[in-house]
């Protein structure tokens, strides 16, 4: 079986007092769905504030406010384009394989599966590990990592791996949905434009009536 699962790139937040986050591992991966718990929540908010916690210079943007957290959610609500760290993580349950976004990988991109299954036929996803994605006929061969000649691959039939990207996607959107539940409750002030600039993060439409999703994985 694969289990394919959108992964924010976590790492340990010590010191953190803003809001409650969870306990996280140094270059871990945090799946994201619309099952995360407000802790977990939290995590990924903070993950992608920090990761965009870029001072101004002259860009046209505002100076950082000497507040703590409006100084913090600078980066975030003020830089047009965001990134979040991570990728989507494909775990084959038959061998033990796991395929891991590479490092300067992010979520927004993606869409460069898309080029695989309907496109070019072949994408890569970050370095250090260095993944690769190739379209062969029916099915897509996932290589661990393209920098070694012995790397471990994982075999998937493209018709699955739609099914599996269309997952990822709904497995997002519900968590841009706890997002927008998490945001109202711990930062009433800057809920509407945390939750958008998160969507924008993520190239996703920001939701319109927040729901509990329950998906945490999607599977063939």
């Amino acid at each position: 079986m694969i289990v394919l699962q959108p992964v924010l790139e976590t790492y340990v937040c010590e010191g953190f007092a803003l809001w409650p986050v969870a306990e996280s591992e140094p270059y871990g991966f945090l799946p994201l769905s619309g099952a995360l718990d407000a802790a977990e929540v939290g995590t990924a908010v903070m993950r992608i504030a920090d990761c965009n916690s870029i001072a101004p210079e002259n860009d046209g943007r505002p100076a950082r406010p000497t507040d703590p957290l409006e100084g913090f959610l600078h980066g975030l609500l003020t830089i047009d384009d965001l990134f979040a760290p991570g990728g989507l993580r494909i775990f084959d349950t038959a061998t033990g394989t796991t395929l891991l976004p590479g490092c300067c990988n992010g979520l927004e991109e993606r869409r460069d599966w898309l080029e695989v299954v309907d496109g070019k036929g072949w994408a890569s996803f970050g370095h250090d590990p260095s993944p690769l994605a190739e379209r062969h006929g029916d099915i897509v061969r996932l290589t661990v990592d393209a920098e070694h000649d012995n790397s471990a691959v994982i075999e998937v039939p493209v018709t699955d791996l739609r099914h599996l990207l269309a997952g990822a996607e709904r497995d997002l959107v519900g968590f841009l949905q706890r997002v927008a539940v998490w945001a109202a409750g711990r930062l009433p002030e800057h809920a509407t434009p945390v939750t958008s600039a998160i969507s924008r993060a993520l190239d996703l439409p920001t939701p319109v009536s927040p729901v509990h999703g329950r998906a945490v994985s999607w599977t063939v």
